[in-house]
């Protein structure tokens, strides 16, 4: 597991981006859940289940969840409960962490989300 002062420095940085976007709420905790109008679109989770991992997981088109997965198990994953809805994990407690790629995942999952009016200014 990370040391804390990394995970809150993946946290800030996910939670910069998500509060970017109009109208979103922070539902802090150990799983940190980010929504808008009430929907959830993200979550940042720390030894989610037990898992032992830190993670951000987001809804994202489907299909695109199995794709990512597919081109790489090892950053990408299948999130429980939550899958089969099209969302995607993408472990942050790996050397290599794309953050414009998780920054574009964030965006993509906000306007699925989000009302018209508001996924528009994104």
């Amino acid at each position: 597991m990370l040391r804390e002062a990394v995970i809150e420095r993946h946290l800030g940085r996910v939670r910069a981006v998500c509060e970017s976007f109009p109208e979103v709420t922070v539902r802090p905790g150990q799983h940190h859940a980010f929504l808008v109008r009430g929907k959830k679109f993200a979550y940042f989770l720390v030894d989610h289940h037990g898992d032992d991992r830190v993670a951000v997981q987001c809804k994202a088109e489907k299909g695109l969840n199995a794709t990512l997965v597919d081109g790489d198990p090892e950053r990408f994953f299948l999130p429980p409960y939550m899958a089969h809805h099209g969302w995607v994990g993408v472990y942050v407690d790996v050397d290599r962490i794309d953050w414009p790629e998780i920054e574009d995942l964030l965006a993509d999952a906000y306007r699925l989300v989000a009302p018209k009016s508001l996924a528009r200014q994104v």
